[in-house]
């Protein structure tokens, strides 16, 4: 290809056709400014392309790592309930008469009272997002102010438990 532009330079100059040249010689640098922009876009393409994919597995990530963060909120609060129904049968035998009192069964009333369950989510994901700030990786607004947020939120949770 670029032989047959050197060969049309050379045989424009031979002939002293200036002007013309100087049309050839623009054109030539048009196409250069051309193929130029084009490989800027295609790069750009692709690094969107790449951004969105890294997006999708983050996503991805973050959603199962909630997954699992739920499920332990859910077994936390089923122990908690537990708790509280043992701590209610326990003051519903308030005041409590030691002579009519069944040991067994206070006993088994008590048996969900001392029990100490906290929630513990696994942060990996957004702790990687934060010391990385890839935050910008997420293209949805709501969602990354929703998990920047994600730290108060947990703090205020574990402050109430």
């Amino acid at each position: 290809m670029t032989r047959i532009f050197n060969t049309i330079r050379q045989r424009l100059l031979k002939e002293n056709r200036i002007t013309r040249y100087l049309v050839y010689a623009i054109g030539e640098i048009v196409l250069v400014m051309v193929g130029i922009l084009l490989a800027l876009q295609v790069s750009t393409w692709n690094q969107e392309r790449q951004a969105r994919k890294k997006e999708q597995v983050l996503l991805s990530a973050l959603h199962e790592e909630f997954i699992a963060n739920k499920a332990q909120l859910e077994d936390v609060l089923t122990y908690h309930r537990k708790a509280m129904n043992s701590t209610r049968s326990i003051m519903a035998e308030f005041p409590i008469n030691p002579d009519s009192l069944d040991l067994d069964s206070f006993q088994t009333k008590t048996r969900h009272f001392f029990a100490r369950h906290t929630f513990n989510p696994s942060q990996g994901i957004i702790n990687s997002l934060v010391n990385t700030s890839s935050f910008d990786l997420i293209s949805d607004g709501e969602l990354r102010k929703l998990l920047v947020s994600w730290n108060d939120v947990l703090e205020d949770y574990q402050e109430e438990e």
